[in-house]
């Protein structure tokens, strides 16, 4: 079974990014992996100033640990003038190769007006920079307050399958390659 870690770069109470991590996590578990959501808004996280030495901040510690045990990662972040949120940028910035060396990755981006990839670009500009593989599917949910109901649940159809397919993208290529690690593993 791989395991799946995700973030949502959004604060807001009622984030349609943490709705959209919602919808795909189900979807993950659903097709039998194990899946956490680390939630942004409960950790105190310190503005990055580039070290390492992070000790009067635990949950700086309890998020690297997460995502280093995880297979692969879902990163879901509000489009903010054209790019990531500062929270998620942020989180990504406390962490490094440690953590994301040879995860899968997959992104949603969440915006107010039409969709475009633009903070989808940025994620995988950012993943790739710390070695990290990204699935060629990706989600941008625009007029996010058109997508979702008052319960969370997507209005949309279409939206739906694209949340069904991108959810099966990374479950699969996490799969595949875990696949060979675990064999090599089993040997050794």
């Amino acid at each position: 079974m791989v395991r799946i870690v995700g973030l949502a770069g959004s604060l807001r109470a009622d984030s349609y990014s943490q709705q959209a991590l919602q919808a795909v996590a189900q979807r993950v578990t659903a097709l039998g992996a194990e899946m956490e959501v680390i939630d942004l808004r409960s950790l105190t996280l310190p503005f990055c100033d580039g070290g390492d030495d992070y000790a009067d901040y635990p949950d700086v510690q309890r998020l690297k640990q997460a995502v280093r045990a995880a297979d692969g990662i879902i990163l879901v972040t509000p489009e903010y003038h054209g790019s990531v949120s500062g929270v998620l940028k942020n989180a990504l910035d406390l962490m490094g190769f440690e953590e994301f060396t040879d995860k899968v990755t997959g992104f949603i981006s969440v915006l107010g007006g039409q969709s475009n990839s633009n903070a989808l670009n940025d994620l995988r500009t950012i993943t790739r920079w710390v070695h990290a593989f990204a699935i060629p599917e990706q989600v941008a949910i625009g007029q996010a307050w058109k997508a979702f109901e008052s319960d969370g649940t997507l209005k949309d159809a279409a939206l739906a399958k694209r949340l069904d397919d991108f959810a099966h993208s990374l479950v699969t290529h996490t799969q595949k390659l875990r696949a060979p690690q675990a064999i090599a593993q089993a040997v050794a």
